[in-house]
């Protein structure tokens, strides 16, 4: 099947995580997909799906078009396919306004109403999507990891001493800065912590060091295996509960153990005690913390664990079938089976 997708750039996460890491195995079962980035100017949003009308399907990616502009797409591309991965019909978190949006639930539904299928990253996306279409057309297909890019951590730390990591940008950024006052209780007890900031944006803890390393995609996954213990906190909330927890599975795949907070899919993809802990209180994130920092070997045994898992259930292998299976059943029936 000859496939194009619409994303909102080449190189922004959800394009690479969600797209372009599966175009090598998608080829060798016989799909040739093309990305382009959505227009930026004017014209060309009138003209938007003018040059893909050759191709079999169409992917569009998050972008919550402006009525006319997806009419105009829909009525030029054969099939349409709509992959999201996150809670894109709420604001953020962080907004003044609150969560609820008119004006993005009403462009989701038209879009969804008007697909052949829906990819979601994770159940909760799925569950709203199912409000405006028949369960048959709706795929969840989680982020995936090429964890053969990730060395393993080593974990040749001393016990008493633990790099703790976090990688994101400056916009997630705002969710760890609200955890500041826990991350400050866990730098005040017996043992020696520091703090790894994988960003473009950066802050300062009174409590202990922070090391403030510039993202780029050459250098995170190496810069993630020379820590000892990923960290993942989220506000509890509805937006948060669409996110697809990109950054733990990259810590799993760098044989990090896991500590979390159990919201939205990180309760499911940090089994507690087995690939990291959960943890709710900060009497509990200082337990986990502490309990890794003292037991290298049980940083060890939980990454190793959290790698299989990773390489089992989130391989782009994983991800490629679950492409494939819809791929196939688009073109044999027209829509999902």
């Amino acid at each position: 099947m000859r496939l194009s997708a619409l994303v909102e750039r080449l190189d922004h996460v959800c394009c690479r995580y969600r797209l372009n890491a599966f175009r090598p195995l998608l080829a060798a079962r016989g799909h040739h997909l093309d990305l382009h980035a959505l227009p930026s100017n004017w014209w060309q949003h009138f003209r938007i799906g003018t040059d893909l009308s050759s191709a079999d399907a169409v992917i569009l990616q998050r972008k919550l078009l402006p009525g006319l502009e997806f009419n105009l797409l829909r009525r030029r591309v054969p099939r349409l396919i709509f992959d999201f991965d996150d809670a894109i019909w709420m604001r953020d978190s962080y907004s003044a306004k609150g969560f609820e949006s008119s004006r993005r639930i009403r462009r989701l539904r038209s879009i969804i109403e008007s697909c052949d299928a829906v990819v979601t990253g994770n159940d909760f996306l799925a569950e709203q999507a199912r409000l405006w279409a028949v369960p048959s057309l709706i795929r969840t297909i989680p982020t995936c990891i090429d964890a053969n890019r990730y060395p393993l951590s080593n974990h040749d730390r001393p016990a008493g001493l633990a790099t703790l990591v976090w990688i994101g940008s400056s916009s997630t950024l705002r969710g760890l800065e609200a955890f500041r006052p826990t991350l400050e209780r866990i730098g005040l007890g017996p043992l020696a912590y520091r703090f790894k900031l994988i960003c473009n944006r950066f802050f300062t803890l009174r409590s202990m060091p922070v090391i403030p390393c510039p993202w780029s995609e050459a250098s995170e996954t190496a810069e993630i295996a020379a820590s000892d213990i990923g960290i993942s906190w989220l506000p509890d909330d509805p937006w948060s509960r669409g996110k697809c927890g990109l950054k733990v599975l990259q810590y799993m795949a760098a044989g990090l153990p896991v500590v979390a907070n159990p919201v939205g899919v990180q309760a499911g993809l940090v089994r507690h005690g087995e690939t990291g802990f959960l943890a709710r209180s900060e009497d509990e994130w200082i337990e986990a913390v502490e309990t890794l920092t003292r037991d290298p070997d049980l940083r060890r045994e939980m990454g190793a664990a959290g790698r299989r898992r990773v390489e089992e259930e989130f391989s782009l292998a994983a991800g490629a079938n679950r492409w494939t299976a819809l791929l196939g059943s688009l073109a044999k029936h027209g829509v999902p089976a």
